[in-house]
């Protein structure tokens, strides 16, 4: 077995769980590498939607499964991961799938440290570099606020609370600075303790079916106007 086989990687999954992975896919590029390649270009005239994310977004996919059909959106949100990763894998699953937009929706698992301790600044850097390689293939962006938080079931005592409103504040001053356009979720959800309240989000991070029901017609919104 090759040296590069035999390393181990330990990934902090966003439902807390614990796994290995032998190999050097830290950013799990084989998991839409099939479905990529069966999807194809884009028809024309067709509009097509990348949803980058983590948990939160394929959790929407599963859960809400109505909200996807007919629809030329795509969905790559992957459990657990963080900025990093999915800038590892954008040029794959965003850029080469030519969509008209991307939604991003990242930053909490760096925050609950899945992938090792993470600053605002870094987190942020992640999410500018995503938007500009997403610029600068003529693709509109959609940078969505993270998600309120007031706790990680998998990680608990992060205080993520205020550090989503800080990153927030930073992500929705680049997208105005930049001409991108700013998701704002975290308002039309938050409770009084800058978190998730329990309708929205039984566990306190990953939404329900009316969690969603609050989250589709903001997207479609922001779908709409950056389709203009």
């Amino acid at each position: 077995m090759k040296r590069a086989q035999s390393v181990i990687l330990s990934v902090v999954l966003g439902a807390g769980v614990v796994t290995s992975a032998y190999g050097q896919d830290w950013a799990n590029l084989k998991e839409f590498q099939q479905q990529n390649a069966a999807l194809g270009l884009p028809e024309k005239g067709e509009d097509r939607v990348v949803f980058m994310g983590n948990s939160i977004t394929i959790g929407w996919l599963n859960s809400r499964p109505s909200f996807w059909e007919g629809k030329p959106y795509v969905n790559r949100g992957i459990s657990g991961q963080t900025t990093p990763q999915m800038l590892l894998r954008f040029r794959q699953d965003v850029l080469a799938l030519h969509p008209k937009v991307v939604v991003i929706l990242a930053g909490t698992n760096d925050i609950a440290g899945n992938t090792g301790p993470a600053t605002l600044e870094m987190i942020t850097d992640n999410i500018k570099s995503m938007a500009e390689l997403a610029q600068a293939n003529n693709i509109k962006v959609i940078l969505s606020s993270t998600l309120p938080a007031y706790d990680y079931p998998w990680k608990p005592g992060m205080e993520p609370a205020l550090k989503i409103v800080s990153l927030n504040k930073m992500l929705k001053r680049y997208a105005e600075e930049n001409n991108h356009l700013y998701l704002d979720y975290f308002t039309a959800m938050t409770d009084e303790r800058n978190g998730l309240p329990v309708k929205y989000a039984e566990d306190g991070v990953h939404p329900t079916v009316e969690g969603y029901q609050v989250m589709e017609p903001l997207v479609e919104s922001a779908i709409a106007k950056a389709l203009e």
